[in-house]
């Protein structure tokens, strides 16, 4: 340790804001982004098509999938923006945290039902599928960024594993 360095009252350096960054964070704005356009080209051209083509509740279920996946990809895409604007110097943190309660990042799951689901034109179900990921690794990266660091930090009460020990206690005495 270099005795000449003063480390009192320095912050510490936050991983997930060097991340957002970085030139991953560039390679993930670029996957949101290409996945917002491979989206629309299907659905505006073969996905319109194939959705015609369905039975009808599996149509249904086809316009369900389309309209979640394009409220997921808006807001996915709202988000990298607000960040890539925060790393090119256009908003503070602050800022794009205020800005960010306009975009509605929460977790979603498929719509129909997983038997429904595989009924689905392969298209639609791998951009569903492609975007579910990105919104995992997104909200995860947003939770890191915009974490209160005045909060304090609750560890879990109870792992899994213990928990499951705790079971097999209970059942086999």
């Amino acid at each position: 340790m270099n005795p000449s360095v003063d480390l009192e009252g320095s912050t510490p350096v936050s991983f997930a804001a060097r991340l957002a960054a970085s030139d991953a964070f560039k390679t993930l704005f670029h996957e949101g982004m290409n996945l917002v356009e491979e989206a629309a080209s299907y659905l505006d051209g073969p996905g319109r098509d194939q959705a015609r083509s369905l039975a009808r509740n599996d149509s249904l279920a086809y316009a369900a999938e389309s309209m979640r996946l394009t409220t997921r990809l808006m807001q996915i895409a709202s988000w990298l923006l607000l960040q890539r604007a925060v790393n090119e110097g256009e908003l503070t943190l602050d800022q794009a945290a205020s800005e960010k309660r306009k975009v509605k990042l929460s977790s979603q799951d498929q719509a129909a039902a997983p038997e429904v689901f595989v009924r689905l034109p392969q298209n639609l179900r791998d951009l569903v599928c492609e975007s579910l990921r990105l919104q995992a690794r997104i909200i995860h990266l947003d939770q890191l960024l915009y974490l209160d660091p005045d909060a304090p930090f609750a560890a879990p009460a109870i792992r899994p594993v213990e928990e499951q020990l705790a079971r097999l206690r209970a059942a086999f005495g």
